[in-house]
């Protein structure tokens, strides 16, 4: 019982890689015509969901669940495979692009992009090491994605 209420923060900042989040700042670079934010942003994103749904298949890593016995994950995960965190790739994805454009909010970016992983694990879909893929797979396309378009 002591858990349920840092379980519901979890579930909140895992959530918040979903998928929303990066319409609305993409909607955000539109409306303030920040075209080039908005072009490497896009790109990114292609980048990270392709590599990411890439790798997730021909990799086939079970989940924690499926793999330790006696183990049950805090919530369902959205697919069948584990490596890498595709949450978490997000996260960093969008902290290495958001950070590069306001250079202010890499701390904040940073907290929250790590909090994603560490949810992921202790809500029990993840592995660490799907986490530190995940993050490694995202910082590292945001910097290709600028390299190629700023």
């Amino acid at each position: 019982k002591y858990w349920e209420p840092s379980i519901k923060i979890y579930r909140l900042v895992s959530a918040s890689a979903d998928g929303h989040l990066y319409l609305l700042i993409n909607a955000m670079f539109i409306i303030f015509e920040h075209w080039l934010a908005l072009q490497v942003f896009v790109l990114g994103l292609f980048i990270e969901r392709f590599s990411y749904f890439i790798l997730k298949n021909k990799l086939r890593r079970s989940r924690p669940q499926q793999t330790i016995p006696g183990f049950f994950s805090v919530i369902e995960a959205n697919d069948q495979f584990s490596f890498p965190s595709g949450h978490t790739s997000a996260a960093f994805l969008a902290t290495g692009l958001l950070a590069t454009f306001f250079p202010l909010a890499l701390i904040p970016l940073l907290i929250w992009a790590i909090n994603v992983g560490i949810s992921r694990i202790i809500l029990g879909v993840h592995f660490p090491s799907d986490c530190l893929a995940g993050a490694a797979l995202g910082f590292s396309i945001s910097q290709y994605s600028l390299y190629l378009l700023a």
